[in-house]
Parts: C-alpha cells; sequence; structure tokens
C-alpha cells in the first residue's frame, strides 16, 4: 500500500517537505481532490493511486492532486493538476531532469489536464536580491531556462511562497541567539519577565486555537478557510509520542501556545517531517500583545525543533519584492531578526496541454477568488460574533 512506505520513499530523496506527504494528500481528498502517487526507478515511471512496489532503488517522487474541473459534457475529462513542493529529485541531474519533466508532461495530457502545476525547491540564489549577502545558484536558473524552452509558463497564481527564511538549527542555543538581531533577543527576555508561559497544545485546544486564528485574520486582512479545513489538518498530523516513535518518517505537527496566568493569548503550529520543521499557522489576541509573546513562541520553535533533531527551521513565507511596497514586509523584518537567511526559488510554473482553456481558466478564476474570498471575510467575522 502507498500508506505504508510513502514517506520513506521521499523522506530518502533530495528536499523532502511535508506538503509531498501520504497524510498531505489524504487532507486534500476530503476536499476534492484526487492524491496521485509517481515515482521514478532507473527503469521505470509509475503512477498509482493505492500500491506502490517495495524496493529501494526509487530516484524521483511526485504527489500529484488532481482536481476534475468539469463532470459532465464535452469537457468532462478536464483536470487541473498540482504537485505541491514537487517533483522531488536531484535536480542538478540533468538526465533524470529530462526524464522526470517528459514523463509529467505526457502524463498531464494523458489526464486532459488544463495545466500541470509544480513549485519544487529549486533554490536560485539566497539572501536579498543585490545586498552583501545576495549568492547566486547556478542549478535555478539553469532549470527555468529549460522550463521555459519547454513552454512552462511562469504561474500567475502562487500557491506556496515562492521566497522563505531558513534558520539553521546546527549550532548551539546560544550561538543561534547571538546570531539574531538584539531587539529580538530584548524581546524573548522581555516576554520572559513579562511572565508569559508556554505549552504544547492538544487536540481539545483546536476549537479555542481556531477562534484565534479568525480573530487574527480579520484583524489582520487575511483571508482563512472554515474550522472544518483547519481541524482536519491538525487532527491529521498531531501525533501522540507513542505513534511517533512506533512509525519513522512520519510527519507531524505541534501547537505552541503562549499563555498569561492561564489564559491563551497567542499560538503557533509548527510541523515537522525529514529533519525539518516548518512554522505554518500563528495566531494571537489583541491582549497581552505587548508582552511580545510572538517572540518568545518562535525561539521555543526553534528549541524544541532543534531537540527534536531537526536541523533547519523554515519559518515559511518573505516577500516577492524586498521593499516596503510588499504585504509580507512587516512580516518578513519579524522573521529577519530570527537570524535567518532568505532563500529565493523557482515559484510555481505551468505545464499547459490546455492553452485555450488554460486562458479562460485564468481568467474566469481570479474573479471566483475575489469572491469566494469576500464571502470567507464575511463567514469568518459571523463565527466570531
Amino acid at each position: 500500500m502507498v500508506s505504508s512506505h510513502w514517506n520513506s520513499i521521499i523522506s530518502g530523496l533530495p528536499n523532502p517537505h511535508f506538503l509531498q506527504t501520504f497524510e498531505w494528500g489524504q487532507v486534500k481528498a476530503k476536499y476534492g481532490w484526487e492524491a496521485i502517487y509517481a515515482v521514478w526507478t532507473a527503469d521505470q515511471f509509475i503512477v498509482t493511486r493505492d500500491q506502490l512496489p517495495i524496493t529501494n532503488n526509487y530516484i524521483a517522487a511526485a504527489l500529484i492532486l488532481k482536481r476534475q474541473i468539469i463532470r459532465s459534457g464535452f469537457a468532462a475529462r478536464l483536470s487541473i493538476l498540482y504537485s505541491p513542493k514537487g517533483p522531488l529529485l536531484d535536480w542538478t541531474n540533468v538526465s533524470l531532469r529530462k526524464r522526470v519533466l517528459d514523463d509529467l508532461q505526457t502524463f498531464a495530457k494523458k489526464q486532459g489536464a488544463i495545466f500541470l502545476k509544480i513549485d519544487p525547491d529549486v533554490v536560485l540564489g539566497t539572501g536579498v536580491p543585490d545586498s552583501e549577502e545576495d549568492v547566486q545558484d547556478s542549478t535555478g536558473p539553469i532549470v527555468m531556462s529549460e522550463l521555459k524552452r519547454r513552454g512552462w509558463e511562469y504561474s500567475s497564481e502562487q500557491i506556496q511562497f515562492r521566497n522563505t527564511v531558513i534558520v539553521d538549527l546546527n549550532p548551539s542555543e546560544e550561538e543561534m541567539l547571538a546570531r539574531m538581531k538584539q531587539k529580538t533577543r530584548y524581546n524573548i527576555r522581555l516576554a520572559e519577565k513579562k511572565g508569559v508561559s508556554l505549552r504544547a497544545g492538544t487536540l481539545e485546544d483546536l476549537p479555542m486555537l481556531y477562534k484565534m486564528y479568525a480573530e487574527t485574520s480579520v484583524r489582520d486582512g487575511f483571508v482563512i478557510r472554515d474550522e472544518g479545513y483547519y481541524k482536519t489538518v491538525w487532527e491529521r498530523f498531531i501525533r501522540s509520542n507513542v505513534e511517533m516513535i512506533q512509525r519513522a518518517n512520519m510527519p507531524t505537527c505541534e501547537p505552541l501556545i503562549a499563555e498569561v496566568n492561564g489564559e491563551p493569548i497567542a499560538a503557533i503550529f509548527v510541523f515537522y517531517f525529514a529533519g525539518r520543521a516548518y512554522y505554518v499557522y500563528g495566531m494571537s489576541r489583541d491582549v497581552h500583545r505587548d508582552k511580545m509573546p510572538n517572540y518568545l513562541l518562535q525561539w521555543e520553535a526553534m528549541k524544541r525543533a532543534k531537540a527534536k533533531g531537526c536541523t533547519i527551521y523554515d519559518v515559511w513565507g518573505a516577500p516577492e519584492v524586498f521593499d516596503e511596497s510588499d504585504s509580507m514586509w512587516g512580516v518578513y523584518r519579524f522573521k529577519e531578526g530570527l537570524g535567518g537567511k532568505v532563500v529565493r526559488t523557482l515559484g510555481a510554473w505551468d505545464y499547459v496541454p490546455s492553452p485555450l482553456w488554460y486562458k479562460l481558466y485564468s481568467d474566469v478564476m481570479p474573479r471566483l477568488l475575489d469572491v469566494m474570498r469576500s464571502r470567507g471575510r464575511v463567514k469568518t467575522r459571523q463565527t466570531l460574533d
């Protein structure tokens, strides 16, 4: 069965990501997507929904999510395909890269796909562009040129963050603190002095955490999904310590909650997989914000990730444009203080077997999403009321 060893397969490949895990595929399967598992061996390309041969010779893999767009009429086969943070392979291997892209393009055509979207963690460079820390990577530009040559298009719909901030967890805790900006260290100590305490959350905390997340979204002006979606994600990844010990390569999730006098005031969700930790969801209340709980939460997350054997803490998202015009600039300044480095990747690229349908989809979908976001904001406010 796929469920028994998919995560073991991808954890042995370059840049494994929790969005490529079996569990993420199962989450999306509850919301209209079909999870398809593609693997490459030295001489085979295998696509399956439920069964994989047991071998140690996998050299590439991709969780591909499929969504049917039209279910009846002459266009009933039309679908969209998306491999979040995939495919996973050694992108410096020219022959393997060519083979994987060839197979994916053929697969997309056979599936009747309007497009196939990929956004692998292929690095273009590190550091803020045009700064002293800016270092270009040789692989990223080569892969980008190859995608363009093949007819792939840089996607107008970027699902994941193209850029992020990565914190190296290999140094000692003292070295990690010293690497942070002075203001960040000060606010960590301030939170401790002001009586902010931290605890790991449980499944029983999820309704409270969603309410706090909804409050955050209304205050900060971003759109979130309904409570059922987040409970599905969180419940799928939150594990007991016994489960974690029994099953290797299991992706997990841990909510960390900041409290003052027993009252929850802020929280974050940290996901763990294959030696990497990800800060994915953050939330806070209006009360006690002067006590800087978010700084202490991030420091605790880094320490716990290090204790679990992680070597990387992905702070999940950085601006597309590194100046104050970008909507993420304020959040980035906070993340920058944690002592990480900016990592810039390819972003999402679309292979388009059906140009006419792709243009129609690209014209209609932004307007549809605007309507859905507007309704989402209203629904979130009603939930809080």
